[in-house]
């Protein structure tokens, strides 16, 4: 019998104490330590961990062989690209998100996509007979697709001996648990020790495994930090519940791009992919208002085309007011002044409000110049047609700064039926303008730029 010890762990990073402590050396919060149960040895991750260190045996790099290792589609465009073209064979990932945002409904969905292989989805929070009612919402077939509810990992391990799956989905972490602690589910040792048990299977078996994970209020995944080390990818599914699009991206991939990012929209009949997220992007507007501007923005490979909208208004208090929602708060105050001392609009006593439309939020740099426009169209109260779009960062002094992948962005503009495009100058060295059906304009200053939208 392995002796239980009581220990404090901090439930924002997983720092271990012997001690209560009022602030983590760790992380630096404040009142995060919680005492714990925990027994002195685990002796199925043990058995496990010294099966692998009796086979393994040091070799020289060149002397170790591989085999090409296929990744497993998911049949789902969107899942794929921010994978990096599929599942790796024996990798553990977590997906992440805010409750209801669909995270249960996007892997049950991709697990009756995958018609080929054997499946064992096992949930914590939800019993069988609600799974097989989400499924049949879904509307998707599957012939090798168990499920199960459980939530001691030393039965979900016996489950997984008797179906043998060739994909394990786990609903969620934080449900979890194990015997070899005593801890209740969802506290750092639970949390843990459930992440290692399942590494050590996908990495002996080469079975994928795919652990969701709830969030905190802070929007960070819930446990400690070193579970987001254990796994291979860290997937974060987030949106906007009004406009009933979300968005899946990588924080962390060893097989792939954190560059990436996949767009659905949540339906009745479940995720829908979203493979031009320009159509909803792009509001329709019949009415051509002031305020508003078109950026040409990339996620990874793909360009994207969003609307800034933009409000400025005189201040009703002695203090105005300063909201950005999708954007930069820091980045808004830096193109205020850049807009207030070089083109000489007084905005220090106006109200501004600064918005990215479909809930998105951006941090390419290549929708400088777009917020600026939006923000003097609003301020001067004259409309930019919505034909025309700006791909081109702004520096401190002014000057439009060039960005990469320019050709994309102008092709993607062509494509969509724009008939102007604002870039750098600088960005123009190279660029081969006959190629495309609509005007480039190359601007150095902000200044030009004004001149040209509103002279």
């Amino acid at each position: 019998m392995a002796k239980a010890k009581s220990y404090y762990f901090c439930q924002q990073c997983g720092y271990q104490s012997a001690s209560w402590l009022g602030r983590c050396p760790e992380c630096g919060k404040f009142g995060t330590f919680q005492e714990e149960v925990v027994k002195a040895s685990a002796p199925a991750v043990g058995k496990v961990s010294g099966q692998r260190q009796g086979q393994s045996m040091p070799k020289l790099i060149q002397e170790v062989a591989y085999g090409e290792m296929p990744r497993i589609a998911t049949h789902c465009g969107e899942f794929d690209r921010v994978l990096g073209g599929g599942i790796v064979p024996g990798s553990l990932l977590l997906l992440g998100g805010e409750p209801g945002i669909g995270k249960s409904t996007l892997l049950l969905q991709t697990a009756l996509a995958i018609t080929d292989r054997r499946l064992l989805y096992v949930s914590g929070e939800e019993s069988e007979q609600q799974i097989k009612m989400r499924a049949d919402r879904i509307g998707i077939g599957s012939e090798n697709c168990y499920v199960v509810s459980e939530t001691v990992t030393q039965r979900i391990f016996e489950h997984v001996e008797a179906v043998r799956p060739e994909l394990l989905i786990v609903d969620s972490i934080q449900t979890v648990s194990t015997e070899d602690a005593d801890s209740p589910a969802g506290s750092v040792s639970q949390i843990r020790q459930c992440t290692t048990e399942f590494q050590h299977y996908a990495k002996q078996s080469g079975v994928p495994v795919l652990l969701i994970g709830h969030i905190t209020k802070d929007g960070t995944l819930a446990g400690p930090k070193v579970m987001e080390h254990i796994v291979d990818a860290v997937l974060q599914f987030e949106g906007d519940r009004n406009y009933g699009y979300r968005v899946l991206r990588a924080l962390k991939n060893r097989f792939g791009s954190t560059a990436e990012i996949g767009i659905f929209e949540m339906q009745g009949s479940g995720l829908r992919e979203v493979p031009n997220p320009s159509e909803f992007l792009l509001s329709q507007r019949d009415e051509t208002l002031s305020g508003a501007a078109v950026a040409a923005t990339l996620e990874g490979a793909r360009p994207m085309f969003i609307e800034v909208q933009s409000l400025v208004s005189s201040a009703v208090y002695g203090t105005p007011q300063r909201n950005a929602n999708g954007f930069d708060m820091r980045r808004l105050s830096m193109l205020l002044a850049v807009l207030e001392k070089r083109c000489g609009f007084k905005l220090g006593a106006k109200d501004v409000f600064l918005n990215i439309a479909g809930g998105l939020r951006v941090n390419d740099p290549a929708i400088d110049l777009a917020v600026a426009c939006a923000i003097l169209s609003s301020n001067v109260d004259m409309p930019i047609s919505p034909r025309v779009c700006f791909a081109a960062e702004l520096g401190l002094s002014g000057e439009v700064r060039p960005v990469s992948r320019v050709e994309q962005r102008i092709a993607e503009a062509d494509r969509l039926g724009f008939e102007k495009v604002f870039v750098s100058k600088y960005n123009m060295r190279g660029l081969n303008t006959r190629s495309y059906g609509l005007q480039i304009v190359p601007v150095g200053v902000i200044e030009e730029t004004f001149r040209a939208l509103f002279a």
